[in-house]
This record gives C-alpha cells, sequence and structure tokens, in this order.
C-alpha cells in the first residue's frame, strides 16, 4: 500500500512537472508571436513614415518591404535600411526627420525583443523533455529576424558586401558535413552551417570553395568533383558588431569513403567561434530544432544525388 500511494505521488508530481513546462512553452510561443506582431507593426510605421517623405525610391522600397513575403522581408527591409541611412536627414523638416528617427528605434527595440522572445523559447524547445514528448504540439518554430541595424537611429546603416563559396559536403550516405559556431555578440544563439568562408581578392568562386573545404575539413577536392554552384543565397547578418551583406554560392561535392574531419587549417576566428561539427541526414535536418542555414537544407539535400541541370536556384 504505501509503495502504491509512493507510486501515486511520484505519477503526481512528475506530471505537475511536465504540466508546467508545457505551460511555460505556451506562455514563451505566446510571448513570441506578440513580439513578431510587434516587429510588424514596428515596420509598417516605419513604411508610412518614409513615405511621407515623397521619394519615389523610398516610398517604392517601404512598398516592396510590406508587401513581401516572411521569407523575403528581411532583405527587402534591409534594402529599405540602406536607403534611408543614406538620405541627407539635414534637408528634412525637423518634425519628419524625429519621427523618422523615432519610427526607426521603434524598429530596432521591437526587433532585439523578437529575437530574445525566439532565443528564449527555442532554449525551451530544445530540452529534451520537450522533444522527447513533442511538448511543442504543431506550433511552428520561431525564427530570428535578421535587419541590420544602426548605432544610433540617425546613423547609417553600412552594410559590407561578403560574396562567399560553400560547399555542401556529403557522405556516401548522403548526409551533410555542418559546422556549429556562434556571433561572439550572442554566444547563447548557437547555429550550424556548410563548409566554405569569404571570396579573397581576385579569387574565383570555384578556388575558394576548394580552399575553404581544406582549411576546414582537411580533405582536398578535384576541382572536377564540385558541381555548381547549384545554389545562391542572399542573406544579411551580424557578426561580432559588423553587418554584412553576403552572397553565398553553394556548390556540391560528394566523398567517397570516411572522412577524418581535420580543423587544424582552421583561421583565429573559426578557432574561437566553431564549437563542433558532425554529418546531418535529410531525416535529422527535418526534424532538429537547432538553427541551420541555409534553412531549405532539410528540404533540398537529398535532390543533389540527382543529376545537376545546370541552373543555379535561389535559397533561403
Amino acid at each position: 500500500m504505501t509503495t502504491a500511494l509512493f507510486i501515486v505521488l511520484v505519477a503526481l508530481l512528475l506530471a505537475a512537472w511536465i504540466l508546467a513546462i508545457a505551460n511555460r512553452l505556451d506562455r514563451l510561443h505566446v510571448r513570441t508571436d506578440a513580439a513578431w506582431a510587434a516587429v510588424d507593426a514596428a515596420l509598417a510605421r516605419r513604411a508610412v513614415v518614409t513615405r511621407a517623405l515623397l521619394d519615389p525610391e523610398l516610398s517604392a522600397a517601404a512598398s516592396r518591404a510590406e508587401s513581401a513575403s516572411r521569407s523575403e522581408r528581411e532583405l527587402a527591409e534591409n534594402e529599405l535600411s540602406g536607403l534611408l541611412g543614406a538620405l541627407d536627414r539635414s534637408s528634412l523638416a525637423p518634425a519628419l526627420a524625429a519621427e523618422l528617427s523615432d519610427a526607426e528605434e521603434r524598429v530596432m527595440l521591437a526587433r532585439r525583443v523578437h529575437n530574445d522572445a525566439v532565443r528564449d523559447t527555442l532554449l525551451q524547445r530544445r530540452r529534451r523533455i520537450v522533444r522527447w514528448l513533442r511538448l511543442a504540439g504543431t506550433a511552428p518554430q520561431p525564427s530570428y529576424f535578421e535587419i541590420a541595424e544602426p548605432t544610433t537611429p540617425a546613423e547609417a546603416v553600412m552594410l559590407t558586401p561578403r560574396p562567399s563559396a560553400r560547399v555542401v559536403l556529403t557522405d556516401p550516405a548522403g548526409r551533410v558535413l555542418l559546422f556549429q559556431g556562434f556571433d561572439p555578440a550572442r554566444p547563447q544563439e548557437k547555429f550550424w552551417f556548410t563548409v566554405g568562408g569569404g571570396v579573397e581578392d581576385g579569387e574565383e568562386l570555384r578556388d575558394t570553395a576548394l580552399r575553404e573545404a581544406f582549411e576546414e575539413t582537411g580533405v582536398k577536392l578535384a576541382p572536377e568533383s564540385l558541381i555548381g554552384p547549384v545554389w545562391r543565397r542572399r542573406a544579411v547578418f551580424s557578426f561580432d558588431g559588423q553587418t554584412f551583406d553576403a552572397e553565398e554560392w553553394f556548390f556540391y561535392a560528394r566523398i567517397d569513403g570516411e572522412l577524418a574531419v581535420d580543423t587544424s587549417g582552421f583561421n583565429d576566428v573559426e578557432e574561437s567561434t566553431i564549437t563542433g561539427h558532425r554529418w546531418w541526414s535529410a531525416e535529422e535536418l527535418e526534424s532538429t530544432e537547432d538553427a541551420v542555414y541555409p534553412v531549405q537544407l532539410a528540404e533540398l539535400l537529398p535532390t543533389l544525388a540527382a543529376e545537376w541541370d545546370g541552373e543555379t536556384r535561389t535559397v533561403r
């Protein structure tokens, strides 16, 4: 009898604990949705103020940003940010300049609150108990909203162009090699990414891909083994306080046999910001709660085994 009561008590405590976790996760999802609504409202207000400037180019950019889908919203909003950053504000009426600065500041604050909410939600969703019991249910996984922002609202937004070549490197089982890293400014937000890096002056994309593959993995790929570029991705992201306008070109390469990944060729930045690597199947990518770039990697990875038709596709 005592044993039965003890088991019932433990079961009740366990159920209460699981219920508390589920309730917290639900509140985090509500918080994330509310934070995105605030971002959307702040961006809408910025668009309204921008159109009040009566500049045709700015008005067109504001309209494109408002009508963009969620997947294209970052690029559209960053285009508008760049145009506003180049605007000579001394020529504006003081009241209009102040309103524009206020609108930009609200966008910055809303974005930070939103990304903090996304971070907390993703951390909760990654807990083993949440994944094992599928406590997230059908709630979609939230994503960060990366938009360039100046140090102060009136400061021009400077985007540093960063062309890069990346390699979707797979093993005989079709798994892709990914590295995990973080932005030094936000070390708690880790993400996975493919082999590759920035194009050096005078370097061709294919040469960059071969060099980066050797430096990051130790494998010396033959130039003819690279297929592509199969994908192209545009993204604006911040790293260590600097904002980049990235244009990434993805090549595909398949290795035969086992690869003992050798990271001795990492530079200082890679040594300090890359925490590990592993091989991922498409199924694992589809089910993970971790941040993975490009976002469509799980969807597109199985298609790489087919013969390439020569078209470079745009991916997110």
